[in-house]
């Protein structure tokens, strides 16, 4: 055989296979990024690997949102948020703005000039007016035009198989 000896099965994707469909996805490492805005009671954030480029010109950036999260309507109504790209020596943040997550309890942040909430020490950060949102079945796309960007050194957070870790070249 080809492919060194291993049979790959062809699964189309429904209900009663979702946990298949969620581990062929997880083999796709991706960044892991958390996406801060000023809620209607202080500064929120949200967990997302759903992060993507879209366009150079104009800059913009999506990401993707769960429909079934409490944060959700806030988030979707939000018409400026900022992403940060996590680094290695982020590792705890993903866990903080997760469901029952700390979020910004105990945390350094300060506002960007939208009154953003944004956290230092990220690899980079994209302050970004909400441009577009699109139906993406349970989540929902949101397209973000990038006002303004800040960049540092450092290695990536990678999100793969259901765990964080880090790239390995």
């Amino acid at each position: 055989m080809a492919d060194g000896g291993l049979k790959t099965a062809e699964i189309v994707p429904d209900a009663a296979n979702a946990r298949v469909f969620r581990d062929a996805l997880g083999r796709f490492a991706t960044g892991v990024t958390v996406v801060t805005i000023q809620g209607p009671d202080g500064p929120m954030g949200f967990t997302a690997n759903s992060f993507s480029s879209l366009s150079l010109d104009p800059a913009l950036v999506l990401w993707s949102p769960a429909k079934a999260s409490q944060r959700y309507p806030f988030f979707a109504a939000a018409s400026h948020y900022a992403i940060h790209v996590l680094g290695q020596h982020q590792s705890d943040l993903p866990a903080r703005f997760s469901r029952g997550g700390s979020g910004f309890d105990g945390l350094d942040w300060h506002r960007n000039s939208e009154g953003v909430p944004v956290l230092p020490g990220a690899l980079a950060r994209f302050d970004c007016a909400q441009h577009a949102t699109h139906d993406g079945g349970d989540h929902l796309i949101i397209v973000g035009q990038v006002l303004r960007l800040a960049l540092e050194e450092g290695e990536p957070l990678v999100f793969a198989k259901g765990r964080f870790g880090s790239f390995t070249g």
